[in-house]
C-alpha cells in the first residue's frame, strides 16, 4: 500500500492510498474548520453549514445529490467536529470520479436557498432537542464547557438554540469565505481507484481556487471546575476530566495508554473494581482525546443517586492507586490494544481515508505505521506512572453531574481525596 501526497500551489492537498484487491473506495474532502474556529456569534454555524451542503448546489438539487450517489449503490455523509468538517462518500471503483464531482460541488458551490435554510434550521433545532433529552450527551457538552470556559473549544458543536434560530444566508456565506479556502482543504482517497484520474480531476476542480489569509486560533486554556444539575432521572451521569497533552506532543501516547489501563476495556482497573467487584454501575470507561494544543482524559459512569458517592470516591481511589501500582503487564496489554485497534481500523478504506486526512492536517505528512508503532512501544511503565502522578498532584479537574445528584460529593471533596 502506497501513500501519495501532493500539494498544489494554492495550498490544496491531495492524499491517496491505493489498497490492492478492493473494488471500492472511500473519498472525502476534509475542511480544517470546525467548532473552535467560530466566533461566539457564529457558534453552531460550522455544523449548520455541513447540513446545508446537502440541500442543493448551483448544479444539483438536494434530491439529485442523494440520487446520484445512491443510484450507483454508494453512500454520502458528513460530520462536524471541533477542529474539522468532513464530507465523504463510499462508492465502487468506477464511480470514484462521480463521487469526487458531487463532493466538490457541495463543498464549493452550495446555493443556500432561503427555504431550505428554514427547513434545515428546524431539523437542527430538533437535533439539539434530542441531545438535551440524552443525559450522557448533555454531561459531555457541559464537561467541555467547564474544562474550557468562555472559549471556542468549550462551546457545543451544535450551538445554542438562540444562535441557530437566527443564522442567515449571509452568515453561512461569510463562514465559507473565511474558512473554506484551498489551504484548509484536504482531498483524501483510499481503496481502489485510478490515482492519475484523481489528480487530474483535483487539479481541474480545486487548483484554481484563491488562497485565503491565515486565521488565528485562540489557544486553549484548560481551567477545570464543576457543574451539576438535579434532574429526575434513573441514574446520575458522572464525568470527570483532566487535561492531557495535545496530539502534537508525543506524550499523548502515554496518556492514551494510561486511560486504557484505567478504563479502556473489561480488564481495566475501573471496570474490574467498580463494576465487576462492587456492582455499582453498568457502564464505566476512561478515554483520552486530543486537539492541536490540548487534550482530555475523561472518565464517565452512570449509577444511581444512592451509589454515586461510593462510585466517585472509589474512582478517585483508583486514580491514586494507579499512579503507584500500574504494572508492566497492564502497559503491555494497553499497548497491544492500541496497536490492534489502529491496525484493524486500517482494514476499512473509510477509516484509512479519514486517518490520511487527519495526519496531513496535523503533521503535513503521513508518518509511516512503523513510526507510530515505535512511539507507542517507547512508552514505559515509569512514563505511565509519572503521568498518573502528575494528574492527581497538579491537574485541575473538571467535573459534571446530571441526574439525582443530591448526595453526590462536590469537586472540592474529590480534590481533597486525591491529595490525601
Amino acid at each position: 500500500m502506497t501513500v501519495k501526497l501532493h500539494e498544489f500551489d494554492n495550498g490544496f492537498r491531495v492524499v491517496t492510498e491505493y489498497m490492492p484487491g478492493l473494488k471500492s473506495a472511500a473519498i472525502g474532502v476534509w475542511v480544517m474548520a470546525g467548532g473552535r474556529h467560530e466566533r461566539i456569534e457564529q457558534n453552531g454555524i460550522a455544523h449548520f453549514l455541513e447540513h446545508m451542503a446537502f440541500k442543493g448546489t448551483e448544479r444539483r438539487s438536494a434530491l439529485q445529490i442523494a440520487e446520484e450517489i445512491e443510484d450507483v449503490g454508494g453512500y454520502i455523509n458528513a460530520y462536524t467536529s471541533r477542529e474539522m468538517t468532513a464530507y465523504y462518500a463510499r462508492v465502487l471503483e468506477d464511480d470514484v470520479p462521480l463521487a469526487l464531482d458531487v463532493l466538490s460541488d457541495i463543498v464549493l458551490n452550495p446555493v443556500f436557498d432561503e427555504s431550505e435554510i428554514e427547513v434545515e434550521r428546524g431539523v437542527i433545532l430538533q437535533e439539539i432537542g434530542q441531545v438535551m433529552d440524552t443525559p450522557d450527551d448533555v454531561v459531555f457538552d457541559w464537561l467541555q464547557e467547564v474544562a474550557y470556559p468562555e472559549q471556542p473549544l468549550g462551546r457545543t458543536i451544535l450551538g445554542p438554540t438562540e444562535r441557530v434560530s437566527s443564522f442567515s444566508r449571509g452568515d453561512l456565506r461569510r463562514f465559507v469565505g473565511e474558512h473554506y479556502r484551498p489551504e484548509k482543504l484536504i482531498l483524501s482517497v483510499a481503496g481502489g481507484f485510478d490515482h492519475d484520474q484523481i489528480m487530474a480531476e483535483a487539479e481541474r476542480l480545486f487548483a484554481g481556487l484563491e488562497r485565503g489569509s491565515d486565521k488565528v486560533i485562540v489557544p486553549a486554556q484548560f481551567a477545570g471546575g464543576e457543574r451539576r444539575e438535579i434532574k429526575t432521572l434513573e441514574q446520575v451521569h458522572f464525568a470527570l476530566a483532566f487535561e492531557t497533552p495535545g496530539y502534537l506532543d508525543d506524550a499523548v501516547y502515554t496518556a492514551q495508554i494510561y486511560s486504557s489501563v484505567l478504563g479502556g476495556g473489561m480488564s481495566s482497573r475501573l471496570f474490574q473494581e467498580i463494576r465487576e467487584r462492587r456492582g455499582l454501575c453498568y457502564s464505566i470507561f476512561a478515554q483520552t482525546g486530543a486537539y492541536a494544543d490540548t487534550g482530555m482524559t475523561t472518565i464517565y459512569a452512570g449509577t444511581s443517586g444512592e451509589q454515586i458517592d461510593a462510585l466517585t470516591n472509589l474512582t478517585v481511589d483508583e486514580l491514586k492507586r494507579a499512579a503507584g501500582e500500574i504494572t508492566q503487564t497492564e502497559v503491555d496489554r494497553a499497548r497491544a490494544q492500541m496497536k490492534a485497534g489502529m491496525l484493524m481500523g486500517l482494514e476499512s478504506p473509510s477509516a484509512r481515508a479519514e486517518r490520511l486526512a487527519r495526519l496531513v492536517a496535523i503533521w503535513g505528512e503521513v508518518p509511516s505505521l512503523d513510526k507510530v508503532v515505535a512511539k507507542i512501544d517507547a512508552v514505559t511503565v515509569a512514563d505511565v506512572r509519572a503521568h498518573a502522578s502528575g494528574l492527581i498532584t497538579t491537574a485541575q479537574p473538571a467535573l459534571t453531574m446530571y441526574g439525582p445528584v443530591d448526595h453526590a460529593p462536590h469537586l472540592a471533596h474529590l480534590k481533597e481525596r486525591l491529595a490525601a
